[in-house]
């Protein structure tokens, strides 16, 4: 016997013993009188035998059919092996017509042993810092070195604009490689289609600050934001950017699974996908702000200037060059001016 039917044997042979009244029984068993005049009569007639449940050791009335755990099992082990149960439920839900909650699938998997659960999580050593209240008031940005493609195509870089106060991915494109003009170019795009955020935050990598504290000329994507009016703030530790690293890890899970079923080899068909697998991460995992204001700044800024602001510069020196004659041209004065000018310099500038 159970522990609760050995409690329930003390009340029963008190009522039958004359010492406890049925409904004063019914009370402290928390059941209704028809209930315990079931069990009375029951230990009248079999003894503490009959307060033992007969469905002990017996499969649940309400078991799922052996054949259709055997199915959905074979469709995970053909399709999603090394899926988490959250996101194999997720799909199995959409594409194969799966019913069940997670959690059922995540025993499953675990007695099939194709998934091992996670320990638990020890308690983080620093305090959260809170989201921002509107959004457009701070965006992360960061890249993801990754093997996005897998062995199917090259290695490549993931650019991603994380929104603080939603955790939305409101920009993201596969780049060869974390460069300076890959973070431009994406600036570029984020305030053409939202506007100007207050602050850009981004870890101490060399292309957003540099380490010479005796040069004081910006890097070049410093100079952007500056320019278009953004305040660049730099992260001093990775945790205090944890919503672009943990998305990171959100996006190194199911995009990767999602470029693979889809078939995608190449950085372009990848970039391709990328709109339509935006729409559905921040449907997922989006958070609404606090406030319903938007911090997003009107661009104030014709097409031309803003490509020039979020451009590559560099300073160039003109110097005096010989030119050789080409017979019947005309030869150009170096200094037509006839001044002896020193070497001038120019701009110079990469779209």
């Amino acid at each position: 016997m159970s522990r609760k039917e050995r409690d329930r044997l003390k009340v029963v042979e008190a009522v039958r013993e004359k010492r406890l009244k049925q409904g004063e029984a019914a009370k402290q068993l928390g059941l209704s009188l028809r209930q315990v005049k079931r069990l009375v009569r029951a230990h009248r007639e079999e003894g503490a035998a009959g307060l033992v449940s007969k469905r002990r050791g017996q499969p649940s009335n309400r078991r799922i059919e052996e054949v259709e755990r055997t199915a959905v099992m074979a469709c995970v082990r053909n399709h999603y092996a090394d899926f988490g149960p959250t996101l194999a439920a997720e799909y199995l839900r959409s594409f194969h017509g799966f019913t069940r909650s997670t959690e059922t699938l995540r025993q499953w998997m675990i007695e099939a042993d194709v998934w091992a659960p996670k320990r638990q999580r020890r308690k983080r050593p620093f305090q959260l810092r809170e989201r921002r209240s509107c959004v457009g008031e701070l965006v992360q940005i960061d890249g993801s070195p990754h093997a996005w493609l897998e062995a199917r195509g090259p290695r490549c870089t993931l650019i991603a604009f994380i929104d603080d106060a939603t955790s939305r991915l409101q920009y993201a494109r596969f780049e060869p490689a974390e460069t300076t003009r890959a973070y431009l170019l994406g600036l570029r795009a984020y305030v053409t289609r939202f506007g100007r955020p207050a602050a850009l935050y981004s870890d101490r990598h060399s292309i957003f600050t540099k380490h010479d504290p005796e040069d004081p000329t910006p890097t070049q994507f410093e100079r952007a934001a500056r320019a278009l009016g953004i305040e660049p703030i730099l992260a001093l530790s990775p945790q205090a950017k944890g919503r672009v690293e943990r998305s990171f890890q959100t996006l190194q899970d199911r995009l990767v699974k999602a470029l693979r079923l889809a078939g995608i080899d190449t950085v372009a068909a990848a970039n391709a996908l990328l709109p339509r697998f935006i729409e559905h991460y921040n449907a997922r995992f989006a958070k609404t702000p606090k406030s319903t204001q938007d911090a997003h700044r009107a661009l104030e800024i014709e097409a031309e200037p803003l490509r020039w602001a979020t451009s590559e510069q560099y300073q160039r020196t003109l110097s005096k060059v010989a030119v050789v004659p080409v017979p019947g041209a005309a030869v150009p004065d170096p200094d037509p001016g006839g001044a002896g000018l020193s070497p001038a310099c120019g701009a110079d500038h990469r779209l």
